[in-house]
């Protein structure tokens, strides 16, 4: 549960002054990891269109514009760094559907307790898990996601990070989440003719051990893959009864 050196080229990935210099020089758009494109049959199956949705760490991604352009409505967009902010409030101002906000994640109290129906995650905590105290900062901001999400919603993650880094962290049992774990290799990833998949799609879960470990005989084609935990927020009575997600291939 310590800071993920090992994916880590700089410890200052949690530090507004960082990305502020960052985006001042780089400009544009980034999108982290994935594009919309590649992580819509798991938003749209998990998240409802009506649904107000969070955001965290937005940077000057194309997501949400993404999203707003499949028919969200209600997305929030907070970012660490008031550049960004700045940026995205300006690009975005004729699109009533997106709203941007100045905060960090580890403090989000300007909302109140049950405000969003979802909340997506594209590589801040992996952010913060490259950053000093990590597991101090990781937990003050999934208590935060937890507080904000209402009862069935659903806080999704996409991060670098297997299951032996990131479900100590997202399975606490104050956090009352039904995790299920999907794996989808990185853009532009081509698949050795010789390889042997686990699974015949990435829309599939995996199925983690009891200790929310892959399972031995999984086979990652993609060393450098991306990870989606999908967090459903339930209540204590549901737990044992609440099945895992299937994806469909209807929204694809």
């Amino acid at each position: 549960m310590f800071r993920d050196v090992s994916s880590c080229n700089t410890y200052n990935y949690g530090e507004a002054g960082y990305w502020d210099a960052r985006y001042i020089q780089e400009g544009g758009s980034f999108d982290w990891y994935q594009r919309y494109s590649a992580l819509r049959p798991f938003v749209r199956n998990f998240i409802p269109l009506s649904s107000r949705i969070l955001m965290v760490g937005c940077g000057n991604a194309v997501m949400s514009e993404d999203m707003v352009k499949d028919g969200y409505e209600d997305i929030v967009n907070i970012d660490i760094s008031s550049v960004a902010i700045d940026m995205m409030r300006t690009k975005y101002e004729y699109i009533p559907q997106l709203k941007y906000m100045q905060m960090d994640v580890r403090d989000m109290s300007l909302f109140p307790d049950e405000s969003f129906d979802g909340v997506i995650d594209k590589g801040t905590l992996d952010s913060l898990m490259c950053g000093t105290d990590a597991p101090i900062s990781a937990a003050q901001m999934l208590a935060e996601v937890c507080r904000l999400l209402k009862p069935g919603g659903t806080y999704i993650l996409i991060t670098y990070g297997d299951p032996t880094v990131r479900m100590p962290h997202i399975s606490r049992p104050v956090f009352n989440w039904k995790i299920t774990l999907y794996n989808i290799p990185r853009p532009g990833f081509q698949k050795p003719e010789s390889s042997t998949p686990s699974r015949k799609s990435y829309l599939e879960p995996i199925p983690l051990t009891e200790k929310g470990l892959l399972p031995a005989d999984f086979v990652l084609e993609d060393p450098d893959s991306h990870y989606i935990y999908v967090c459903k927020k339930i209540n204590d009575t549901e737990i044992e009864n609440i099945p895992a997600y299937q994806l469909t291939a209807d929204v694809l």
